[in-house]
């Protein structure tokens, strides 16, 4: 992280203070301190820890080309939430939470595209042919629609993660990230249960302050995976200019060398030709080192942890999953860890031999298609 987390600032913006004892989640323990005036007071030396562990993962998602849904309908979040995402361009959710947002992700977007083809029936004249009672109901859709879904207008396809503010309240995006297993980041009070998180940050989820102090930290992580992609994209397209720059300047230093000493270079002409060679040789296997760099979390289904499973295993790239037997995939994610084994991998190869032929159009069209990586 660029600027460390301060436990002073978390102190001060009221992050430790949780819900009455009464009302705990004992699941909660591990992260609570003390008790105090019938409230439990949160360790925020353990709220720390947990904000870099979260940040550092978010960090790669966004590096990774994946987008990162927030989700924050209270009123007190919903605010503070949409301004602090609408910064790095991330999707939203801060009216309601739309049932099947996420398994039923299809319909969703053909809501979405709804919106946009109202958008063109303005443009292109179409809306002004209609009476006006009708153009008041077009609006009023689109006005719904906006409030609703506008948000998320740009995410063409499931998130690669789910961040959000007060578990208990959104538990149904909780329960549909954990069914197409979506990594789940939120926010989770004394009042809680953070089992069902991947990574929980305990926090007061109740108060502006907090909130704006978590969100503040979370979406400079953001930002930073994000420059981090840019930066890397704008790396790869020098080198690619570079590149042959360089193969037209070699024939020019050897002309005039050619005319001035013949004999010489015709002595030492096998001798380049093996030390070029040589170079080729060495050249290769670092091309195919830079292969190995396939982004398996573009497999629908296939989260950061699964895709990490898979590294760890040896199947490091499109073409390999594309080769391998889904119920090996399924022996490799369950001995990674118990909470993936009730992924589907059957599509997987399908996913990744479509990626491996570099047909990102069709695999894109497929993944709207299907619910999870699943058909």
């Amino acid at each position: 992280m660029a600027s460390k987390i301060e436990v002073k600032n978390l102190l001060e913006a009221g992050v430790h203070f949780g819900h009455l004892t009464r009302k705990w989640n004992p699941n909660m323990a591990p992260y609570i301190y003390m008790e105090r005036n019938g409230i439990h007071v949160i360790n925020l030396y353990k709220t720390v820890a947990k904000i870099e562990e979260a940040n550092e993962a978010l960090k790669k998602i966004a590096a990774s080309g994946r987008k990162i849904l927030f989700v924050a309908t209270k009123k007190q979040a919903k605010d503070i939430v949409a301004e602090k995402v609408s910064n790095v361009n991330m999707p939203y959710i801060t009216e309601r939470w739309p049932g099947g947002m996420l398994t039923n992700f299809v319909t969703i977007r053909k809501a979405v595209k709804k919106m946009a083809s109202i958008d063109r029936m303005k443009k292109d004249g179409t809306f002004n042919t209609l009476s006006k009672k009708e153009r008041l109901q077009v609006d009023r859709l689109r006005a719904k629609l906006e409030k609703n879904l506008g948000s998320i207008a740009d995410m063409t396809r499931l998130p690669g993660a789910i961040f959000i503010v007060d578990t208990m309240r959104e538990h149904i995006a909780v329960k549909e990230a954990q069914k197409l297993n979506i990594p789940i980041f939120a926010m989770v009070d004394t009042n809680s249960d953070p089992r069902p998180i991947d990574f929980v940050i305990p926090a007061n989820d109740d108060a502006g302050k907090s909130i704006e102090a978590i969100m503040t930290e979370v979406t400079k992580a953001v930002a930073e995976g994000l420059a981090e992609r840019k930066n890397e994209k704008q790396d790869d397209k020098a080198t690619e200019a570079k590149a042959p720059a360089k193969e037209a300047a070699a024939p020019v230093e050897e002309q005039p060398v050619a005319e001035e000493k013949p004999e010489v270079v015709a002595k030492e002409e096998p001798a380049v030709k093996e030390e070029a060679a040589e170079v080729k040789e060495e050249a290769k296997p670092a091309k195919k080192e830079a292969a190995k760099a396939d982004d398996l979390t573009k497999i629908e289904g296939a989260g950061p942890k699964a895709a990490e499973a898979l590294v760890a295993a040896g199947i490091d790239t499109y073409a390999k999953v594309a080769k391998a037997d889904p119920e090996k995939i399924k022996e490799i994610l369950t001995e990674a860890s118990s909470r993936m084994a009730h992924l589907d991998p059957t599509s997987w190869p399908k996913q990744a031999q479509m990626a491996a032929d570099g047909k990102w159009d069709e695999l894109k069209e497929w993944q709207d298609n299907a619910k999870g990586g699943v058909e």
